[in-house]
């Protein structure tokens, strides 16, 4: 490993600077944070490029070196070593470093620091549409009692007037006419589907882009998590197949020798947003490249990376529209300018009636948050 085959990473900016109010522990942990983001959670990796780093940028000192840093890790509860003796080892018990659940959430909340700066936990319900009616976060609006209302919506204390002016105190009877109801708004809840392509373009000419979606994806989750408590998100990925991954195994997450099986995602996707019960769904995906494989009936893959195939095509235009028939908007985030994915996410684009972007890595996570944030805002 070598400086030169570090700086091909993109992303890094490191300074000799120390501010003194920072800790030894608390400035190499965010270099570590990314790189661990980079070598899929692969810790002894992560270590690794920190010696480089440090030959290069004198991160480490005679006070706190590369061994004090993994052992404050270790007190701190983010690292801890792998129990070889669980899976029939005959050694000391010992095994490698593996994250624990607490640096996993600590990725996720940088990931979102990154991108999207620091934010603060909000309180549940605070995104809302125009519709008023029977909901669960009351406005403050009072009208007249209409047949139908919800009584759990009467305000009593304007009724208990109303009834008082009607009909007097001393023949204090509460009607249906002295009834008001307190407006209340719908809070707008949504049910998300990340698809991240997994295909081996993803690190090929020298362009690393899997790590951007990693980072967007757990950005996407901390934003969720934080601002928006009862949405929900799933994430998946797609190769020549299609799979959930779970939150937690996001850092892990790698590229594999694997075609673009889209029409596999989307119907995953479709599968995991039908079980949702709230009425606002979406897609997101993030490719680079056209579909190039599907899965025929006999279990077989067809794979065709020349060009826009014509079958492929076809299916993955029809579950497009099989999601705007069941009012599902997909919207792509084309990572890449192949002249054939933009072709082909024109005319998917046009079925679905969703949106597409074009953007570089480096824009990728505002613009997802954007209009996550745009979409969330829809009509029950």
């Amino acid at each position: 490993m070598t400086n030169k085959d570090f700086n091909a990473r993109k992303g890094f900016i490191f300074s000799r600077h120390v501010p003194e109010d920072i800790s030894h522990f608390d400035r190499i942990f965010d270099v570590f944070k990314d790189l661990l983001t980079h070598t899929s959670g692969d810790i002894e990796e992560a270590f690794e490029w920190l010696d480089v780093l440090d030959k290069e940028y004198d991160i480490f000192t005679d006070e706190y070196s590369l061994q004090d840093f993994e052992e404050d890790l270790k007190k701190r509860g983010y690292i801890k070593e792998e129990d070889d003796s669980k899976e029939g080892n005959s050694g000391t018990g010992k095994g490698k470093n593996i994250l624990t659940a607490k640096l996993e959430a600590a990725l996720r909340e940088y990931a979102l620091d990154q991108i999207f700066g620091k934010l603060k936990k909000s309180g549940a319900g605070n995104h809302r549409t125009t519709k008023t009616g029977v909901g669960d976060e009351r406005d403050g609006e009072n009208r007249s009692f209409q047949y139908g209302d919800d009584l759990s919506t009467v305000n009593m204390t304007e009724s208990l007037k109303n009834a008082q002016i009607n009909n007097g105190i001393s023949d204090l009877r509460l009607t249906e006419d002295d009834l008001i109801i307190e407006e209340t708004k719908h809070k707008a809840q949504m049910s998300t589907v990340l698809m991240i392509d997994i295909s081996h373009s993803m690190v090929l000419y020298g362009e690393d882009r899997i790590t951007p979606a990693k980072k967007v994806a757990m950005a996407l989750v901390e934003l969720i998590n934080r601002k928006y408590p009862k949405d929900s998100i799933d994430i998946i990925v797609f190769g020549n197949e299609a799979w959930p991954i779970k939150i937690k195994d996001l850092p892990y997450l790698k590229v594999g020798p694997y075609h673009t099986n889209t029409v596999a995602g989307l119907e995953l996707a479709m599968d995991i947003l039908r079980r949702k019960r709230n009425t606002n769904k979406q897609i997101f995906m993030i490719t680079d490249g056209k579909p190039s494989c599907i899965q025929l009936p006999s279990g077989e893959f067809y794979m065709n990376s020349n060009g826009l195939d014509e079958m492929i095509v076809s299916q993955c235009l029809n579950r497009a529209a099989q999601a705007r028939k069941l009012k599902i908007p997909i919207t792509t985030f084309m990572i890449a300018q192949d002249p054939y994915l933009r072709k082909f996410v024109e005319a998917f684009t046009a079925q679905n009636k969703g949106k597409a972007f074009l953007t570089g890595l480096s824009g990728l996570g505002q613009m997802i948050f954007e209009d996550y944030e745009k979409n969330r805002i829809k009509r029950i």
